[in-house]
């Protein structure tokens, strides 16, 4: 029951969360420039209000909840995704070439966990929505951790200058870590109680944590632009100063 509790504590502080950094980015302005975190907090929305509600309505183990939780699970994972394009592509706006490879890496790989996909399930079609959806879904997202890790790496590699991004890219390293160890606990300890118990509480718990990140990246830490860029005021003052030398 107290885990019950925590889990619920967890989901609608994550809901609040959500909520308060969509508002935040409508109010400064900024969804045309942060399509990619918009678009993820809106998918986060729009997988915790339908689930909350057929949770209730119907009950944990009905039909209905399988159906809403695993589709808002698909929603949700090819959002994941999308979003590590998009920082991929903040991160090599000052680097054509890298984009063009990075654009060409993010393709084959979403094409790959399809292809992955149908011929690990080609021969169950009788149930092919269901189990097709699970494995899609559990494909994609560990490709998302590891492109992810490999956008960090990047980033240190290229040096980066834009602090945000890197602080963005950790927030959904952690949420996507967090259940990815929990679940491979779970398969190990063969669905235990207590590995059940963890991963549903380290879901929620992730989740928010990247939330906070995010919000403490978004108002707290300015963009400061591409690879290279300096401040106009220190240009200024170096032209200045060799000019009256």
């Amino acid at each position: 029951m107290n885990s019950n509790i925590a889990s619920h504590v967890l989901q609608y502080a994550g809901v609040l969360t959500e909520a308060a950094l969509l508002y935040y980015l409508a109010r400064i302005g900024e969804w045309g420039k942060r399509q990619g975190q918009a678009l993820y907090l809106l998918s986060l929305l729009a997988a915790a209000l339908p689930r909350a509600f057929t949770l209730h309505s119907y009950g944990l183990n009905s039909p209905q909840y399988f159906y809403v939780y695993w589709g808002t699970d698909l929603l949700l994972v090819l959002s994941a995704f999308l979003l590590v394009c998009f920082f991929f592509r903040r991160a090599c706006r000052n680097e054509v070439k890298m984009w063009g490879f990075a654009r060409l890496l993010l393709a084959f790989v979403f094409v790959l966990v399809v292809g992955v996909s149908v011929l690990v399930l080609s021969h169950k079609l009788s149930a092919l929505f269901p189990y097709f959806i699970f494995e899609f879904n559990q494909n994609l997202y560990f490709a998302c951790l590891v492109l992810n890790t490999m956008l960090y790496l990047l980033l240190v590699q290229i040096e980066s200058t834009d602090d945000q991004l890197g602080l963005l890219v950790c927030g959904v390293g952690i949420q996507f870590a967090g259940p990815s160890a929990t679940l491979a606990l779970v398969h190990l300890t063969e669905a235990q109680r207590f590995a059940q118990l963890l991963n549903s509480l380290a879901i929620p718990l992730c989740t928010l944590a990247m939330l906070l990140v995010w919000a403490y990246a978004l108002v707290r830490v300015k963009d400061r632009g591409p690879k290279g860029a300096r401040p106009e005021k220190a240009v200024l003052a170096e032209v200045t100063a060799d000019s009256n030398f």
